[in-house]
């Protein structure tokens, strides 16, 4: 009994309204940010975790400043806790960082009673990203090519190639030269922008021309050719 009577309870530094308030808010604004980040995402590496552990993470984050308050040696003693933390997830998309970015800051606003700041935030952020989603801004429309021809390791047939990308190509740059399979090849890679109506069944064709019948493959954004 002695033990319990020596505790202590810092729940009133703030009340239980500012408690319920903070978390709830912070909840309902992160479900509102999850909900932007389902609808505007494009590709197919959307995870129902990821979301979920962002929406779980802006809550966490207005508890954390709940805590820390105004009291300095906390910050210090949270940060310390915290920094024994590891995450071995790698993000798949470098949007994801900016989500996880807005849901911090908007439990950071709620767990300090910046409730006006942590809605309006949400709602002008959220709003401009569902802007550019619709309207696609920024969006860079050149569709490039990645070229991969192998030829027999004693035959210098780069000029060859260069000739034919030349006439099949607005642009192209190699990106790498190594030997395969024990060194009996050279693989070349390049990035290309196909001429206006030159197709990649053109390319193959023209280059497998010159690549005495070895492998040549064309990848796109969308499919892969492969001779």
């Amino acid at each position: 009994m002695d033990f319990l009577t020596n505790l202590s309870d810092n729940t009133g530094e703030f009340s239980y309204l500012d408690i319920a308030l903070a978390l709830s808010l912070s909840f309902l604004l992160s479900c509102v940010i999850g909900i932007v980040y389902r609808k505007t995402h494009r590709n197919v590496s959307y995870s129902q975790s990821y979301v979920q552990t962002m929406i779980v993470m802006g809550v966490i984050i207005a508890m954390i400043m709940l805590i820390i308050g105004s009291n300095v040696a906390r910050a210090f003693a949270l940060v310390g806790a915290l920094s024994i933390i590891r995450f071995r997830n790698a993000l798949k998309e470098t949007r994801d960082v900016g989500y996880i970015f807005l849901v911090m800051g908007v439990g950071m606003a709620c767990g300090t009673g910046f409730y006006t700041l942590a809605v309006i935030a949400t709602v002008v952020i959220c709003l401009a990203l569902l802007i550019m989603h619709r309207f696609n801004w920024f969006h860079h429309n050149v569709q490039r090519q990645v070229v991969k021809a192998q030829v027999p390791a004693h035959e210098d047939l780069s000029g060859d190639i260069d000739d034919v990308l030349i006439r099949h190509t607005d642009e192209y740059e190699q990106v790498s030269i190594e030997t395969i399979r024990g060194g009996a090849l050279t693989e070349m890679t390049y990035t290309v922008k196909l001429k206006r109506g030159k197709t990649s069944a053109d390319l193959l064709a023209a280059l497998r021309d010159v690549t005495q019948g070895q492998q040549v493959t064309v990848l796109t954004g969308y499919d892969q050719t492969d001779l």
